[in-house]
């Protein structure tokens, strides 16, 4: 009792996890078992019908038919024996002769028609039986007489013919009336069966209908609804609802595709409040960042400006220091002075670049159209001096015209080409090229000269500020004008990097885009490492 349960139990748990493939083939087989089993039987009724209908038509009809034939032609031989008989005239035994070729005619097509009824047979031979004792006892032997005149036997088995004559007749009437009663039972049962055709056939009409409005709502129920439903909840889930589950339903290959898809919605929940989280963090950190920004900026203009003074009395003292003083004390006392002096200028050659670098983006910020070509020529014209000094070439393609802030294109152009000139090779003229071309919506420029180069490995580190490749004796500056370029390029949505792969001189690269950046974003802060570290030229 148990195991029965558990082995009910398992099929009940066992047709759910049926996929939708197996369904269809189990439908199809089932249907197709259907479909042959009615054929079955449509054949069947179709066969009892073709056979009933051709008994009737080619043997009960037909062999009535050749019964009545066969009266016809005794009749004919008795009519024809008969006068005959009594008159002698010749010309009555024509009926008779031709009675006796319809005879056999008939008689051989009867049993052809019954050879496979017996009981039919058997009334054809005592039709035979009584035709054939009746020719023997008259027919024939008044048919012998010569004719011309009356035949005596005519007269003589008057009788006996008659009584042969009508037992003939009974034999033939049996015969006949039976022949009847087999046509119409072959008529009623030929009736019968195509009523019952009729009913089959209604009754697989209404089976195939019932079969096809079954299969559709299999489908339906089984695949066309369950699609439905998951595709509408995938359509929910594609609006934004994320949070809408999905239940399976349908065959188990179905439910597998819906659980799969519940998965992947989870799982992008999870990734999507990960996400927000995350943005959350990273605008935190942007906010800060900002403030961060304005506040290193503030301090840089503030510490800059706020200095200028009290470095301004030291510079002047310790100059007055060096002249009132200069050579009257001992020589390392002139060489303090000096030191002194020296300091003073350099921090104050240092405070201004800090407090021009902090100006960047912040009091320079006019976007407008900017022909870059005439900007180039007024920093070319500024610098002029040590153009013609270092015996400088300097070149350029057709440059286009650009919404930026003028004063930071200037400034831009000073600091590349004047870097340009500044580390120019020993007793080689610098050959300075600036090229322009179309980068996707931006636009890429070059500066390319011929002078001593940067080390790969300093091609990063050259855009920080206060670095430096050299010392302030054998290239004189404050190591800040590539840490300017990179923030004014970025502040105008480009990028900047030297091209390593160009080695004879420096080749520097940088895009601005035709819209300039939102100066109100995040950059980068300063960054400063140590002195012997890194580069800016």
């Amino acid at each position: 009792m148990t195991a029965g349960g558990g082995r009910g139990r398992a099929r009940g748990r066992g047709l759910p996890s049926w996929t939708t493939q197996r369904w269809l083939r189990v439908g199809v087989g089932l249907s197709l078992a259907v479909l042959a089993v009615l054929g079955a039987v449509g054949g069947a009724v179709l066969y009892r019908t073709g056979t009933l209908s051709k008994e009737l038509v080619d043997v009960r009809s037909p062999a009535l038919t050749a019964s009545v034939r066969l009266e016809s032609a005794v009749l004919n031989q008795e009519t024809g024996i008969r006068g005959y008989g009594l008159t002698g005239v010749a010309a009555f035994k024509a009926p008779y002769a031709a009675g006796l070729t319809e005879q056999r005619t008939n008689v051989a097509r009867l049993s052809e028609l019954l050879h496979a009824d017996r009981a039919r047979l058997d009334d054809l031979k005592a039709v035979e039986a009584a035709l054939l004792r009746w020719q023997e006892r008259f027919a024939r032997p008044i048919a012998a007489t010569p004719p011309g005149s009356p035949s005596p036997l005519a007269t003589g088995r008057a009788a006996e013919g008659k009584k042969a004559f009508d037992a003939l007749r009974v034999a033939m009437d049996r015969q006949q009336e039976r022949l009847r009663a087999d046509r119409a039972r072959a008529r009623a049962h030929l009736m019968s069966t195509m009523v019952l055709r009729n009913w089959v056939f209604s009754a697989i009409a209404v089976l195939i209908l019932a079969l096809a409005a079954l299969v559709f709502e299999g489908l339906r129920r089984g695949i066309t609804r369950p699609l439905n439903r998951l595709g509408a909840d995938a359509r929910t889930i594609a609006n934004g609802d994320f949070e809408h589950p999905i239940d399976p339903t349908g065959p188990a290959d179905l439910r597998r595709l819906s659980a799969e898809i519940d998965s992947m919605r989870r799982r992008l929940v999870r990734e999507l409040a990960f996400s927000e989280e995350a943005r959350h963090l990273l605008d935190a950190q942007t906010a800060e960042l900002q403030r961060s920004n304005a506040e290193l900026e503030q301090f840089a203009y503030v510490a800059s400006h706020d200095l200028q003074e009290p470095l301004r009395k030291i510079s002047s003292f310790t100059q007055l220091l060096q002249r009132r003083y200069g050579g009257r004390l001992d020589e390392r006392a002139d060489q303090y002075i000096d030191f002194a002096v020296d300091g003073a200028n350099r921090m104050q050659t240092l405070i201004n670049a800090l407090l021009d670098f902090s100006r960047v983006g912040r009091l320079h910020n006019a976007q407008e159209s900017v022909d870059l070509a005439e900007v180039l020529g007024q920093t070319l014209s500024s610098l002029s001096v040590a153009t013609e000094e270092s015996r400088a070439t300097v070149t350029h393609d057709a440059l286009p015209t650009l919404i930026a802030d003028p004063v930071q294109m200037g400034m831009l152009w000073q600091n590349l080409i004047g870097n340009a000139i500044k580390f120019r090779r020993p007793q080689q003229p610098p050959v300075i090229h600036i090229g322009a071309e179309r980068a996707g919506e931006a636009w890429r420029f070059t500066v390319t000269d011929n002078g001593i180069g940067i080390d790969p490995e300093y091609a990063e580190r050259v855009f920080v500020i206060f670095q430096r490749l050299h010392t302030k004796d054998a290239y004189p500056g404050s190591g800040i004008g590539l840490a300017m370029c990179k923030k004014i390029v970025e502040a105008h949505g480009g990028t900047i990097a030297i091209d390593t792969a160009h080695t004879a001189g420096t080749r520097i690269t940088f895009t601005l885009a035709p819209e300039p950046a939102d100066p109100t974003a995040p950059t980068d802060p300063p960054r400063t490492e140590p002195a012997d570290a890194g580069a800016v030229r």
